[in-house]
């Protein structure tokens, strides 16, 4: 296999912290954030949620990038499994060109509770997937230029339509099916991420027009996996400040000590805690992921009580 490198050990996930794990006292009931095969994900919508359901989560959000597809997959086919609820979510990747010490310049943001089927939402999604649809294409360009095609192997995963949302993991996995890298990860360390050879910069979004948009589609705005929150007060009180309403707290690879620091970072600021896994199927499946999970019952009734303020704020 030309070009093709020798196999490596997966390297550790994105975001995954090496203090002391999170050992959940009970099996999550909650999950507000994961993926499918409708932007990075690897699990069709309707597999995404029964195998949710199967490992006992009662409250699961599909929060794809950039694409609602995936929700309505679900809620249009009536394929939500009895005793779960589906709550509509997006994660919008927001540019932050004016802070370039965080990473990537860029943070994501969740949209938890948004209408589906709200046009100017829909309307400033389709933007963003169209500028992610313009990023893919140069960094496919940028890897044959190193001798790194991956055309033919992108031919050979499932089609995508405007309503997807292409992203770096889609690269990843046909940069494996080539030979040339072990894992996304692997991808990601020595091609994909800033400063390597095949990293093309996003444009779209920033934190406060996110924040926003999700909000005017009656959404709860909450900052991922941002476990540089208890340095980074700055931006939590500027994007407070702007309408963020909820921070993730219980992220699935957060250590125990950053769990800790980013509550006590919430809780002050009053801002709403979420958790999930960030589920996207490469490494295992559903459950082994579940496993790992701790997101208190606790979250719930706050939770709930910000989604109805939400609602209620875009319709008087």
């Amino acid at each position: 296999m030309t070009g093709a490198r020798p196999r490596r050990q997966p390297r550790p996930e994105r975001h995954a912290l090496p203090g002391e794990p999170v050992i959940p006292p009970a099996p999550s009931t909650i999950d507000l954030h994961t993926h499918t095969s409708r932007s990075d994900g690897l699990l069709r919508p309707s597999q995404l949620v029964a195998d949710a359901a199967a490992a006992g989560i009662r409250l699961l959000a599909i929060t794809d990038h950039d694409t609602l597809a995936g929700v309505r997959d679900v809620l249009d086919a009536g394929n939500v499994p009895p005793g779960l609820e589906l709550i509509p979510g997006i994660e919008l990747n927001a540019i932050t060109a004016d802070r370039p010490d965080l990473r990537e310049s860029e943070v994501h943001v969740l949209g938890l509770g948004v209408d589906a089927d709200d046009d100017e939402l829909e309307a400033a999604l389709a933007l963003q997937r169209r500028r992610r649809r313009h990023r893919f294409e140069r960094m496919v360009q940028r890897l044959r230029d190193i001798a790194r095609p991956i055309d033919d192997a992108l031919e050979a995963l499932p089609a995508t339509g405007d309503d997807d949302a292409l992203g770096r993991p889609r690269v990843a996995r046909a940069m494996i099916a080539k030979g040339y890298v072990a894992s996304v990860e692997e991808a990601f360390s020595v091609y994909l991420s800033r400063g390597r050879p095949a990293y093309v910069p996003r444009e779209g979004l920033g934190p406060v027009e996110a924040i926003r948009a999700i909000r005017a589609a009656g959404g709860l705005a909450s900052l991922a996996h941002f476990s540089e929150a208890p340095q980074r007060l700055d931006v939590i009180h500027e994007l407070r400040d702007a309408g963020l309403g909820g921070l993730e707290v219980y992220y699935r690879t957060f250590d125990a000590a950053t769990v800790e620091a980013v509550g006590r970072v919430a809780a002050e600021a009053s801002l709403v805690a979420t958790g999930g896994s960030d589920y996207h199927g490469d490494l295992e499946v559903y459950a082994a992921t579940h496993a790992a999970l701790w997101v208190p019952p606790t979250v719930e009734a706050p939770l709930r009580a910000a989604l109805a303020a939400a609602r209620s704020a875009t319709t008087g």
